[in-house]
């Protein structure tokens, strides 16, 4: 392959840099009548090509080039030589007639079929009469077992009203119990709002305590009884079609996970789906009223809403013209909008006051007009639990203008329950670019299971940006078929996948591939398990992988984390069982384009990646926060995937060493290595021989160490020990295994391990002092702790944007972001209630902290090294 290289403006568009290469083909090689529209260029060793008239500073493989320092490589093709997937005729339908065809279940249709009443005009109070449960399983047939029924009425996770409760009563001894008890609550009908759900717990009264869930019970003086919950269930009031739900109902319910945090016994951030496995839930006998009687009861359109509002500002407004100016009325409302700009820059997870929710209520029209970016807090101050603030925030939304994107996001989120909020926070995203809502998708996946109902705005604007974008089509079906083991959305998730590949069959075929590829990978990885020597394990690999039914499916695909590389095939010899508990596969396949280089992935059996995809996402969204602001930290977050129930892949970042092994190798003892601070200078020294590329290795070590600094200070994570902090050939500094983030630091006899907010030893501050030892801080050591500073306080002016993506991740079902008590970690690590100059300085206290107990880190990494090299004895 003959090949040029080109010195070009970086505003050359693709088209102009086809003409550079044609004319230089044309006077060295003599290839004459060549025209640029014949010739497409692409990425070597990936499946992505540059088009349009964009200068090719705007593609990202070449900004990623330019990043890591190095020439972009492209290849000149024939465009009759590139097949691409296309679905063509019927099979794909156009994406922009999803609204035209949603079938005729709206409540538009209904009205037209049936008799209806409005839900506005019912004033009796909401009741419904509890009948029974069966197949509960508490072991009744060999214990007198006691047991009771709460109910409550929640919206965005906030109670409407007191609970009520049944009375208690005994099981009988095939798991089954009668109460034909009607609860009644403090709420009409017509309060109650559309996205209302009713929560249940069934709980056991016992004298003993079962699990971190238990209450204690005041029954008698002298005994001391707990309330000890046995399984929940939630349900909408309305269904999909806005109709009051009426008749007998069976809820089958769903068990407490063991690492459940959440101090009310009520779930009301849990599912309203029923469980599907209804051979093994107990099941909860309802019957809901028929207040319209021989009409059926609907919730009013919004523009019913609107309408609604209009005529109460109406009356309202005749009143206040009655009433006399009063020139104190407005000093009042200018100090009040004072006050409202200041809560304005309060963080999402700020409570109001009472007094500062009527204040800012009462100034709602010039939060419209003046602070829309107020949005997400004016609407914790509506009373969800009455119809007239409910009408007037439906007329508001329909005014308000667009939102950012980062403020639209934090509306998805599982506070704001209303649909006509979450369409607005849709309507916000409709222009958000395909790289943007990439760096989203993650939480915008996991925000469905916020939405009661699977036909929603949001469900199909990720559709059809799916099915516009393939790349995003390819992310969103891992996020989603990643879960799919997971009952309580099994069925929504599986509607949405079936959705999208019946909209991309071409597509549907190579995700196919992968999951064929995958599912062998999966097999060979249990049958490793299963071999305790390591060289056993291999050779059941390698025999297992060289079946012609592996060969096959492991042949011609594309790269499930980056979808940008397809493999050829599997290079057995290169491949190898790593060492730690769960056996991980250490693959490398042939690039399909016979000028790429390989690719090297690890496969995870075994292990949960939800949390470090997480994790690396946010690295993501902070290296894009802190490169708008100029500031280029070097960050490495590699690539990640879930794609099934504990099973997934992981990037492999070449020519990296870990902290423990440049210390093993650079220090003459091992138990001693980890004080040695001239280890790591030493070894990048050995990578680096001339001086200008040791210095630029230094500075790559410098900003990456600077920047992962921060981030773990601010997300929390823990478990940092030598074996997970791994520097590049290049210097670049990077964290690996996210394994414990907000805090959750690992404890021993009682002692937190890790003492300090962030890592930074002392063989690190001997890197960036360039191995100076003079007495005070190096000037390069200043620029560090600038940068560190910077980096912190730029992450703090998007503290609402990084506590809204975690709170959208409260449902993942992830152990150490369960409950909004987890979300205060990122509040206190950001001090996001103290002023920029208190909160650099509660940062530098932080970053002293740091260096001067970084022999605490020491110390632990010697134990660590210690304890490894003993279990590999």
């Amino acid at each position: 392959m003959t090949s040029f290289t080109f010195q070009i403006s970086h505003s050359t568009t693709p088209y102009e840099l086809l003409v550079l290469i044609l004319n230089k083909r044309a006077n060295t090689m003599m290839l004459r009548g060549e025209h640029p529209n014949d010739f497409i260029l692409k990425v070597c060793g990936q499946e992505e090509y540059l088009i349009g008239d964009y200068p090719l500073i705007q593609f990202n493989y070449i900004q990623d080039c330019l990043a890591k320092d190095i020439t972009p490589t492209l290849i000149t093709l024939n465009v009759e030589s590139v097949s691409l997937d296309q679905d063509n005729g019927p099979e794909n339908p156009d994406v922009d007639a999803l609204q035209r065809t949603r079938p005729s279940f709206s409540t538009l249709t209904l009205r037209k079929k049936g008799k209806h009443v409005s839900a506005w005009k019912i004033d009796d109070p909401f009741v419904f009469t509890v009948n029974g449960i069966s197949r509960l399983n508490c072991d009744a047939a060999h214990r007198t077992v006691e047991i009771g029924l709460q109910a409550g009425l929640f919206h965005g996770g906030k109670s409407l009203c007191e609970s009520q409760k049944t009375k208690e009563t005994i099981v009988s001894s095939d798991g089954s119990c009668e109460w034909e008890e009607t609860l009644r609550f403090d709420i009409k009908v017509k309060d109650i709002p559309r996205m209302a759900r009713l929560c249940f717990v069934l709980y056991e009264i016992s004298k003993t305590s079962k699990g971190l869930k238990s209450r204690r019970l005041v029954k008698d003086s002298k005994q001391e009884f707990f309330i000890n919950p046995l399984c929940w269930a939630n349900t909408t009031i309305y269904d999909f079609k806005s109709q009051l739900k009426t008749g007998a109902m069976t809820l089958y319910t769903w068990t407490y996970a063991e690492d459940m945090q959440n101090d009310d016994l009520l779930h009301p951030l849990g599912t309203v789906v029923s469980n599907p496995h209804i051979d093994r839930a107990a099941a909860l006998m309802l019957t809901f009223p028929n207040y319209g009687k021989d009409k059926s009861v609907l919730y009013p359109t919004p523009e019913k809403m609107v309408e609604y509002a209009r005529k109460l500002r109406e009356s309202a407004t005749e009143r206040i013209m009655q009433e006399e100016p009063n020139q104190e009325n407005d000093i009042n409302k200018f100090q009040q909008l004072e006050q409202l700009r200041s809560l304005a820059d309060r963080d999402p997870l700020h409570e109001l006051h009472e007094q500062e929710k009527k204040t800012m209520w009462a100034l709602r029209h010039h939060c419209l007009h003046e602070i829309p970016t107020v949005l997400a807090k004016l609407l914790q101050c509506v009373e969800w639990n009455d119809h007239k603030e409910v009408a007037e925030a439906t007329a508001l939304i329909q005014q308000w203008p667009a939102l950012p994107v980062e403020k639209a996001l934090e509306l998805l989120d599982y506070a704001y329950a209303d649909q006509n909020v979450r369409s607005f926070a849709v309507r916000c995203l409709l222009d958000v670019s395909d790289e943007d809502l990439s760096l989203y998708l993650l939480q915008l996946a996991q925000a469905l299971k916020h939405e009661n109902y699977l036909s929603c705005d949001l469900t199909e604007f990720l559709l059809g940006r799916a099915l516009n974008n393939q790349r995003i089509g390819h992310y969103l079906f891992w996020h989603l078929r990643s879960e799919m083991q997971v009952g309580s959305v099994s069925v929504r998730f599986g509607l949405i996948l079936e959705a999208y590949c019946r909209g991309s069959q071409q597509h549907m075929r190579a995700l196919f591939k992968q999951m064929e590829c995958l599912d062998k990978l999966r097999c060979a990885s249990e049958q490793v398990k299963q071999k305790k020597d390591r060289k056993a394990a291999l050779q059941t690999f390698q025999d297992f992988i060289q079946e012609p039914h592996c060969q096959e499916a492991l042949s011609n695909v594309l790269n499930p984390l980056d979808p940008s590389f397809r493999w050829k095939h599997l290079k057995i010899e290169k491949c190898r069982v790593m060492d730690s508990k769960m056996r991980p596969l250490w693959l490398v396949f042939e690039n399909a384009d016979p000028f790429g280089e390989d690719i090297y992935l690890i496969l995870k059996h075994g292990d949960d990646l939800r949390q470090d995809m997480l994790t690396l996402q946010m690295l993501r969204i902070m290296d894009k926060l802190w490169k708008r602001e100029g500031l280029d930290l070097r960050m490495n977050p590699y690539g990640c995937i879930s794609t099934e129930n504990r099973v997934g892949m992981i990037e492999v970042v070449l020519n990296a060493e870990t902290i423990a092994n440049i210390q093993k190798e650079k220090g003459t003892f091992s138990a001693t290595a980890a004080f040695r601070r001239g280890s790591l200078l030493a070894w990048l020294k050995d990578h680096n021989h001339t001086e200008a590329a040791l210095n630029k290795a230094i500075e790559e070590f410098t900003l990456s160490c600077a920047g992962y600094c921060v981030a773990t200070y601010v997300l929390g994570i823990a478990d940092r020990h030598s074996d997970n902090i791994m520097v590049k050939k290049t210097g670049q500094l990077f964290h690996v295994d996210f394994g414990h983030i907000l805090g959750h630091f690992k404890e021993k006899f009682g002692f937190r391990r890790e003492r300090v907010p962030f890592v930074l030893t002392n063989d690190f501050v001997h890197v960036i002092n360039k191995g100076q030892t003079k007495k005070g801080q190096a000037v390069e050591f200043q620029r560090f702790q600038s940068h560190c500073e910077q980096a912190f306080l730029i992450l703090r002016q998007h503290g609402g944007l990084i506590l809204s993506l975690f709170a959208m991740m409260i449902s993942t079902g992830l152990p150490e972001l369960s409950s909004e008590k987890d979300l205060n970690y990122l509040r206190d690590t950001l001090v996001l209630e103290m002023s920029e100059s208190e909160a650099q300085k509660h940062f530098r206290s932080k970053f002293d902290e740091a260096l001067c107990n970084s022999w605490k880190t020491s110390l632990n990494w010697a134990s660590h090294n210690m304890a490894k090299n003993n279990k590999t004895i």
